[in-house]
């Protein structure tokens, strides 16, 4: 299995496409494994002429794990959040940028397209306000800028992100994959259902990592408002969001395409915080355009 040494730590990556091609880098989000990205998704975009490269982000799927190191409680950290402190983190999304940006270093890749998931998109924003060089276009995937103004996630999309499965047995950890799954995924585009118990036990099989989340959930809400360092994104950008998310509403979609000069913003109805197959054809057209439209304006420019 392919893994290179990045930013320090083990990171598990899969390619797809020519390698000549331009370079397309998929950053996935909270407590996710790269196989969330759809096999259909990579397919489509590697069809469209681009190098796709996923991978798993630290302490998740096939890379490395940071185990047994200590991180604040959700409660903690939240109330530190709340009266100004930034709380002590095992690692940041900053971090969690460079293992991106380090895994493109030792793929011999200079510059990519970076196309970033929900947490993932907030790990994208570092990549393009820190590093613009290396990225030739951002693409922001239901995600936020962490505004604190904005509307927080629907109280059953939260739940069923922290609470914990009834077992540890794979029944109840595939029961409890679903019910996520089920829960803020897209409401017009329901995954038939043998087709998400398969999905759900082969990520299970391929890794079952519950100490993970925990440390990214703490990077997260210890980055807490990055709204000053989105205005800051020089990167042509393109925001894609779901009208239907409950977990992170589509106002931190038009918040991030607001505040990036010449963002575009594109919802879709109906689209939850999942990647449906049915709209797998239309995502693939939105950011393979919008690559090669910031590639012809690097060209130009």
């Amino acid at each position: 299995m392919p893994k290179v040494k990045a930013n320090g730590i083990d990171i598990h990556y899969e390619e797809a496409g020519d390698p000549d091609a331009p370079a397309m880098l998929l950053v996935m989000g909270f407590g996710a494994q790269l196989t969330l990205w759809p096999d259909e998704l990579v397919d489509a975009l590697a069809g469209e002429g681009f190098r796709v490269i996923r991978y798993d982000n630290r302490d998740i799927g096939l890379s490395e794990k940071f185990d047994g190191v200590k991180t604040p409680g959700p409660v903690k950290l939240t109330l530190l959040s709340k009266i100004g402190l930034t709380p002590k983190v095992p690692y940041t999304l900053a971090d969690m940028a460079e293992d991106g940006l380090g895994l493109l270093d030792a793929l011999g890749i200079g510059q990519a397209h970076i196309v970033g998931a929900s947490m993932g998109g907030m790990i994208a924003q570092h990549m393009a306000a820190r590093h613009p060089e290396r990225c030739l276009s951002f693409t922001q995937v239901f995600s936020t800028t962490g505004n604190p103004k904005l509307p927080p996630a629907r109280k059953a999309a939260l739940n069923a992100l922290v609470t914990r499965p009834k077992g540890d047995d794979e029944a109840a950890l595939i029961d409890h994959g679903m019910m996520l799954s089920r829960t803020i995924g897209s409401p017009a585009y329901p995954t038939e259902e043998e087709r998400l118990r398969e999905r759900v036990q082969a990520t299970i099989r391929r890794s079952y990592y519950p100490e993970g989340p925990t440390r990214h959930l703490a990077a997260i809400v210890a980055d807490g408002d990055r709204s000053a360092m989105v205005r800051g994104i020089i990167v042509p950008t393109l925001v894609l969001h779901g009208e239907d998310d409950p977990l992170v509403p589509c106002e931190g979609g038009r918040d991030t395409a607001a505040c990036i000069p010449g963002a575009r913003i594109r919802t879709i109805p109906g689209w939850g915080h999942d990647l449906p197959l049915e709209l797998v054809d239309e995502l693939t057209g939105e950011i393979a355009a919008h690559a090669r439209a910031s590639a012809g304006q690097a060209a130009n420019g």
